[in-house]
């Protein structure tokens, strides 16, 4: 007989926290969670449509991370401690390591002059998307640290870097393309 992955337990609008725990699903560390998984999601589009091997490998990796990210928003303070028994926490090298790709992907790419519109192939527009959702994730983990709900304050420091990699890795996807469709060419004055 199959297994059903449907437990019935969150038909009542609350959901079990990872090491124990249930609270609504409206609650602010399930909309961070959830945010963070639509991240996972929409990185592995992103990864599925770019066509460069190394951004593939750089989205694969930071879905790999996300999860680590995900943990993180999924267990309550209290429980932390259970969590970092068998699994790794995000970490300031975490972040540097999105430092250091960000600074590779700046001397990659000359970014235009002008506000760029996503869309200029499907990878960099799914890597947008990505980043746009990390952005709300972010804002999700700041108000948990804010609450005092979120014990680790480089949660958020990372989702700030990814989302500033993600936003260079879609230009680098999109780096031979031309720029002019894809920027804004609006200047001070100027009337549509």
């Amino acid at each position: 007989m199959p297994v059903s992955i449907a437990t019935r337990t969150g038909d009542s609008g609350d959901t079990g926290l990872l090491y124990g725990g249930r609270v609504r699903k409206t609650d602010a560390r399930v909309e961070a969670y959830g945010a963070g998984d639509e991240a996972v999601s929409a990185l592995g589009l992103a990864r599925a449509l770019c066509k460069d091997d190394s951004v593939q490998s750089r989205l694969l990796e930071i879905q790999r991370n996300m999860f680590i990210v995900n943990a993180e928003l999924a267990t309550a303070t209290e429980s932390r401690h259970l969590l970092q028994k068998h699994f790794p926490t995000v970490t300031v090298e975490m972040t540097e390591q999105l430092d250091a790709v960000l600074a590779e992907l700046e001397t990659a790419v000359t970014l235009p002059q002008s506000f760029i519109i996503p869309g200029g192939s499907a990878g960099s527009a799914a890597i947008d998307v990505a980043r746009t959702v990390t952005r709300r994730a972010e804002r999700s983990a700041i108000a948990l640290l804010d609450t005092g709900e979120l014990a680790n304050p480089e949660v958020p420091r990372y989702l700030n870097r990814l989302s500033d990699v993600l936003f260079m890795l879609a230009r680098y996807e999109d780096r031979d393309l031309p720029a002019e469709p894809y920027s804004s060419r609006e200047t001070k004055g100027s009337k549509k």
